[in-house]
């Protein structure tokens, strides 16, 4: 069996850190390889700001806002094009105040994608988007009918993390977890502990749909919404769960790849949407963070620390948020390098 079918991570996920200039401004990623972005999330390190999320089915200047519950909003100076190697951001201070310092996520996924359900006969409500069946990330956007349907994704793979935002009316951010199941459901805007809900009709995602419920979150009729879909993919991408144990030397969680980028949530209580990298913190331990629910600048400390280690991370801190004693915990993670790659060399931890 192979190790890994993606040898090169950052073909389909870079981290840029970059410094704003307040007027237009063409971001270059830094990875070894050429990577045209299809969805990049923006955040201002120094300063409060906003969590800025712009993808190719919305198109430029089309954000959504992490941290807020609010519709879409329109900035004609914000995130302004997709480069074949980055992107290019306007004089709008979210995205690019001058001298002020951002990080931005950037995913590919780069094929166009469409299904009429009634022709195909794969779910129950049309689809459209983008996907990236070797990384195992769609972008997809669909009309809400008012009843339980289910809805083609196009990965070929069953998703273990979705997230899902209503575009045109104010309603919170949905996440579904494959580690919790269908009928627990999170929001990504609030620190709230899992509940739940019959928002995805209680049925577990297929490799060829995903279900909804009636819920106005996820399924009003008539309005549009975006989805963000991620099947794991060996050595490159992992969604999985963990338990703590209450002290510094917590417990090890193998991804099976280097970590590049982190995001976590206590579900069985409240706890913040905790989101680590490599490029603003390059080694360990690391302990910059910035919450996905909250317009934060960048935090450190001692207490909500991790190591990134060749095969997964391991918690250094104490703090509830990350590692009390029999807390669970789910988390989103993806790679600077598989473990073992596909000729079988091993990679080292910085």
């Amino acid at each position: 069996m192979a190790f890994t079918t993606i040898d090169n991570p950052e073909l389909y996920f870079q981290t840029k850190l970059y410094t704003g200039t307040g007027s237009s401004h063409a971001i270059t990623l830094d990875g070894s390889e050429n990577m045209q972005p299809d969805w990049v999330w923006i955040k201002r390190r120094n300063s409060a700001g906003g969590h800025m999320l712009t993808d190719v089915i919305r198109g430029v200047t089309k954000t959504i806002i992490t941290n807020e519950t609010g519709a879409e909003q329109t900035f004609s100076n914000g995130l302004t094009a997709f480069g074949s190697d980055g992107f290019t951001v306007g004089s709008e201070d979210g995205f690019n105040a001058s001298s002020d310092t951002f990080v931005a996520w950037n995913w590919k996924a780069g094929t166009s994608f469409s299904n009429d359900a009634s022709s195909t006969g794969v779910g129950t409500i049309d689809s459209t988007g983008s996907i990236n069946t070797t990384a195992g990330f769609s972008i997809i956007s669909y009309t809400g009918t008012g009843s339980n349907g289910t809805i083609a994704h196009g990965l070929g793979a069953v998703p273990r993390w979705i997230i899902i935002k209503v575009r045109d009316t104010n309603n919170n951010w949905i996440v579904q977890h494959g580690s919790l199941g269908a009928t627990k459901r999170m929001l990504l805007d609030l620190d709230y502990a899992e509940s739940t809900q019959a928002f995805f009709n209680n049925t577990e995602p297929t490799s060829s749909v995903f279900s909804v419920g009636t819920v106005d979150l996820l399924n009003n009729s008539g309005n549009a919404y975006i989805a963000y879909l991620f099947a794991e993919k060996k050595g490159y991408s992992k969604f999985s769960s963990y338990t703590g144990n209450g002290n510094a030397d917590g417990p090890f969680v193998y991804t099976g790849f280097a970590v590049a980028w982190l995001m976590m949530k206590r579900t069985d209580s409240a706890g913040e949407w905790l989101i680590y990298d490599n490029k603003r913190d390059s080694f360990n331990l690391r302990d910059t963070r910035l919450e996905a629910q909250d317009n934060f600048a960048d935090s450190t400390g001692t207490t909500k620390v991790f190591d990134f280690l060749s095969n997964g991370f391991k918690c250094r801190g104490s703090d509830a948020d990350i590692n009390a004693s029999g807390g669970t915990y789910i988390y989103m993670a993806f790679a600077e390098s598989p473990f073992v790659n596909s000729n079988g060399v091993p990679t080292n931890a910085r």
